[in-house]
C-alpha cells in the first residue's frame, strides 16, 4: 500500500479530518482529546452501518482492529487503514511488529506509551485538538496536529557530534568532524544516544539520527534538549536521504521521488522510509564510481566536490566553528 490519504471521520456532533501518508501514524495525547471517541466512532460505523450515523469518508476502507483474534483478522486485511487503540496490548509486542512488517496496509496506532518495536517517523506522531475555526458552530472539528514540530533548535555550531548509527553515516561526519577538530561518537543505535549524552558535560551537541525511525525514542529525546539547551536535534529522514536530496545523485525520478515519497514507498516493501532511500540509492549509483553500501562509506563522497556539495545540503549545521 502507499499514497496519501484524507481521512473524514462525522456524526452530527463530532468531525475528524486527517491525512495518512506512512504505514505507521502515531497518536498520542491526553484524556479527554477526544482519541478514544474517534475509535469509537469507527467502530459503529464497521458495526452499524449507516444506522449508526456516522460517516467514513476516504477513497479506501478504514477499520478498527481489536480482540484476541487481531493477527488472524488483520492476516485477512489489505489496502486499508487500520486503528489499533492503546486498550490492545498486543501493539507493544514483537509479534504485533513481525506481524505489520511487509503488510499491504497503513496502521493508525492511538497509544501514549511508546513502541519500542516499530520504527516510525519523528514527523507522524499526532495530537488532536478542536479546531477553533469553527468553534461557533454546532459541529466540534478535530484535527491533527504534529506533537515534535517545534524540536528543531538549529543553527548550531557544536563541539560534539552523536551519530545514531557505526555505519557510513557516521564514517562520513567523523571524516568531517575531525577536520574541523570537532568530536564525533557513535551511538551504534537510538537506544544508546541517552547514554552518549551522560558523558558529555558543557558542550555543544547536535545528534544526528534517522528521523524515519526515530519516533520511539523521541519523547524522551525532546525532553533532553528542554533541560539541556546545549542538546541540539538534526533528524533528517536518513543519511541516505541526504545524500539524495543534495543533488550529488542523478536520476529521472530522483526529484519526483523527494517531493513526494509516499506515492513510491509501499509498505509491504519498506518497514520505514529510511529503508526505502536506502535501497533507492544503492539502486541509483550501483556500477558507478558513487556505489553505496550502507556498512562502509564508498571514500568517493569525501572527494572535495562531493563532500562540499552534501555538506551543503546539510541546513542548520556550521560544522567549520
Amino acid at each position: 500500500m502507499k499514497g496519501r490519504y484524507r481521512v473524514i471521520v462525522q456524526n452530527n456532533r463530532l468531525h475528524y479530518d486527517f491525512e495518512i501518508k506512512r504505514n505507521i501514524t502515531i497518536i498520542q495525547g491526553d484524556s479527554a482529546t477526544g482519541k478514544t471517541t474517534l475509535i469509537n466512532m469507527l467502530r459503529q460505523a464497521e458495526n452499524l452501518g449507516k444506522s449508526s450515523g456516522v460517516d467514513v469518508i476516504c477513497d479506501v476502507p478504514c477499520r478498527v482492529l481489536e480482540g484476541q483474534y487481531w493477527k488472524l483478522i488483520l492476516e485477512r486485511l489489505s489496502g486499508t487503514i487500520i486503528f489499533i487503540d492503546e486498550e490492545n496490548g498486543f501493539i507493544n509486542t514483537q509479534e504485533f511488529a513481525k506481524a505489520i512488517q511487509g503488510s499491504d496496509n497503513y496502521f493508525v496506532l492511538i497509544t501514549r506509551e511508546n513502541l519500542y518495536n516499530l520504527p516510525y517517523s519523528v514527523e507522524e506522531i499526532y495530537g488532536l485538538h478542536s479546531s477553533g475555526k469553527y468553534q461557533n458552530t454546532r459541529r466540534v472539528y478535530q484535527q491533527m496536529y504534529r506533537i515534535y514540530s517545534n524540536y528543531h533548535k538549529l543553527p548550531v555550531t557544536p563541539q560534539v557530534l552523536i551519530a545514531e548509527d557505526s555505519n557510513s553515516g557516521y564514517e562520513f561526519f567523523k571524516a568531517i568532524s575531525e577536520e574541523n577538530g570537532l568530536q564525533c561518537r557513535s551511538a551504534a543505535g537510538k537506544s544508546n544516544i541517552f547514554g552518549q549524552l551522560k558523558q558529555i558535560r558543557n558542550k555543544e551537541v547536535c545528534v544526528i539520527a534517522d528521523g524515519a525511525a526515530i519516533g520511539p525514542e523521541m519523547n524522551r529525546l525532546y525532553k533532553e534538549t528542554k533541560k539541556s539547551p546545549n542538546i541540539k536535534l538534526y533528524l533528517p529522514e536518513s543519511f541516505e536521504w541526504i545524500i539524495l536530496k543534495s543533488g550529488l545523485i542523478e536520476g529521472k525520478e530522483l526529484s519526483a521521488v523527494l517531493m513526494e515519497p509516499e506515492l513510491y514507498i509501499d509498505s509491504k516493501d519498506s518497514f520505514s522510509w529510511e529503508r526505502f532511500f536506502t535501497k533507492f540509492l544503492v539502486d541509483q549509483t550501483k556500477g558507478s564510481y558513487l556505489e553505496y553500501k550502507k556498512s562502509r562509506l564508498n571514500p568517493n563522497y569525501l572527494h572535495e566536490r562531493n563532500k562540499k556539495v552534501i555538506l551543503k545540503s546539510i541546513e542548520g549545521i556550521n560544522f567549520e566553528g
